[in-house]
């Protein structure tokens, strides 16, 4: 190649990126101006008289509302998660609304933890009090969906249906069997006897310590479970054991109506031509329904809720979901949330701080420095409370645990205050499988601590002494939040996980109740007659982050969709893939 051709061919080369980052640049310009043009098309107009909030009960109920992905937007999928949040306020305002006649459970298979379900139900039963109806149809009733549907007036059910009741458990998975066919060893250092987490990548069963503590906070949960669901249906807790004992989904529908289980048999078209006479509309007229997120964007809502952000006291709510990791693209991001922290405390806008936490740990460090923004947040004199959802465990406690008041739900798993360490042995994968070997060649024994070499007896004391010494950080941070000797905390530490009503026994938290009773407490304590609530982080975001965030969360929702049921299982080995060495972190997750 001469010279002339070499030019040719470089600035053919330039020209072509110079032109591929062009268009690059117009695509997502254009982008962008689509999303700006749908947002502007979207019309929210005025509820009509005579509606009924429809509540689609088929997808998962997340702890608040998700911003669409600009995918979503472009191809007008909409975003089929429920958002707590969003739901409740829409329970609330639609119970004091004249337009809204009542409320219909479409009940289909909804996902959520045990707390969730709890906190729906019990705004359910709010809403009821206003003197307006409920309403729930299923083609076959899940579990999850009945402990909604029992807070209903008129519990339907398609006559070839089915109802599950079969009480509540943890799903324990191994991986011991695995390892050792793939030839891992997997190093363990840990602090408490209760720290189960780690047994999954040593045992083939769980502990006996493990079972111990696995009934013992399962009992409470699911008797509180089985009173709210006798409660509604006007049957007593010990039928509704009977009915999970018996396993009731086999029962014939035809006994379910004398047995109390439904209200009556129906097909779907009959249910919906009850809901327009009980709405008040003629038969051959639409049913006016309306989901709350619609709801929530039409006339009658939305004053309320711009009426309601006038107040001067504002109170920031700060969504901590997930993971606990340092970095990374989902969960509760330390690297994103202490910086958060700091603005709130320095914010004069801000008045408090209410942290909503649903994590079952992480990243010791990351709660660390989560904990210390959040100490920083209270030396401004500032109120700062925690409301604890589904769990809020280990890492969860942790952020939590220096709060002035810390509020959970009695179904709520808190506490297993421990941590441990893990790391991988893969010296026989690499020479068993693979017919690899490793020499090490260094200046000093521990120059090089390698996942191809086990541990040396030193190099285990060391991190063991690593994990002992963030043991006592752990407990004494608790011990110094809640008030309390550090022998007391220690007494209840070891990694032990418990349900919220003993929790409140054993001084882990102030108060029962839900995100909205632990937000009015916190202003009816600190003299606010009137107040508003701003919500972080921006669950929106920019363009710009819209665009990072949107291939994540298409690859997690394909995911999802993909492995169903198994989704659990993916998430747990996915973790360890992105796991810091020292843990503070909840061993399971109880599978209603």
């Amino acid at each position: 190649m001469n010279f002339k051709q070499f030019c040719m061919t470089t600035l053919a080369v330039v020209a072509g990126i110079f032109i591929t980052g062009v268009l690059s640049m117009f695509g997502m310009i254009y982008m962008m101006l689509q999303m700006i043009l749908l947002n502007l098309g979207k019309e929210h107009p005025s509820t009509e008289r005579q509606s009924i909030l429809h509540i689609e009960l088929s997808s998962e109920i997340v702890e608040r509302e998700q911003g669409t992905t600009i995918m979503q937007q472009l191809q007008g999928i909409e975003n089929n998660s429920i958002s707590l949040n969003r739901l409740l306020d829409a329970l609330k305002i639609a119970s004091t609304d004249p337009k809204i006649e009542g409320v219909y459970l479409d009940c289909g298979g909804v996902s959520a933890g045990v707390a969730t379900l709890m906190s729906v139900n019990e705004a359910i039963n709010t809403f009821r009090k206003s003197g307006k109806w409920v309403a729930a149809y299923a083609d076959s009733y899940a579990q999850g969906d009945y402990i909604l549907a029992s807070a209903a007036d008129s519990l339907w059910l398609n006559p070839v249906g089915e109802v599950d009741i079969h009480g509540v458990g943890a799903g324990l998975f191994y991986f011991k069997g695995l390892l050792d066919k793939l030839g891992v060893d997997v190093q363990v250092f840990k602090v408490g006897t209760y720290k189960s987490a780690v047994e999954p990548f040593l045992l083939t069963q769980p502990s006996e310590a493990n079972i111990r503590q696995t009934r013992e906070y399962l009992d409470p949960i699911w008797a509180d479970v089985r009173t709210v669901i006798a409660a509604g249906r006007n049957v007593s807790p010990e039928t509704i054991n009977t009915w999970a004992d018996s396993i009731i989904v086999t029962e014939d529908p035809a006994n379910y109506t004398d047995m109390n289980v439904v209200s009556s048999l129906r097909y779907r078209h009959d249910a919906e031509q009850l809901l327009k006479s009980m709405s008040g509309i003629d038969s051959d007229d639409e049913l006016r329904l309306v989901t709350p997120a619609e709801y929530l964007n039409q006339s009658y809502a939305h004053k309320y809720q711009k009426e309601t952000s006038k107040a001067d006291y504002k109170i920031a709510v700060l969504y901590a979901v997930g993971d606990i990791v340092q970095q990374g693209d989902e969960g509760i991001i330390g690297a994103d949330m202490t910086p958060l922290i700091y603005e709130l405390a320095d914010d004069d806008n801000i008045s408090a701080l209410v942290l909503r936490v649903n994590s079952g740990g992480g990243s010791a460090y990351a709660s660390e420095q989560i904990w210390e923004a959040l100490e920083y947040f209270k030396s401004t004199g500032k109120p700062f409370y925690a409301s604890m959802g589904d769990v809020a465990a280990s890492g969860g406690y942790y952020i939590s645990c220096g709060a002035d008041k810390i509020f959970c739900q009695p179904t709520t798993l808190t506490g297993s205050i421990g941590i441990f360490g893990m790391v991988p042995n893969i010296e026989g994968l690499l020479d068993k499988h693979l017919g690899v070997t490793s020499y090490t060649i260094a200046s000093n024994p521990n120059a090089i601590m390698s996942i191809t070499k086990p541990f040396t007896p030193v190099q285990r004391r060391a991190m063991q002494k690593m994990i002992d010494r963030g043991y006592e950080t752990f407990v004494g941070r608790c011990a110094e939040g809640r008030g309390m000797p550090v022998d007391s905390i220690k007494a209840i530490a070891e990694g032990r996980v418990w349900a919220g009503t003993k929790a409140l026994e054993i001084g882990l938290v102030d108060r029962l109740g839900n995100l909205e009773d632990c937000i009015m407490a916190l202003a009816e304590e600190n003299g606010a007659n009137s107040y508003s609530i701003i919500e972080y982080p921006d669950p929106e975001g920019s363009w710009w982050e819209k665009l990072i965030i949107n291939n994540a969360q298409m690859k997690q929702d394909a995911i999802k969709k993909e492995l169903g049921t198994a989704y659990p299982i993916y998430k747990s080995i996915e973790s360890l893939n992105n796991m810091d060495p020292i843990q503070a972190r909840m061993p399971f997750t109880v599978i209603e």
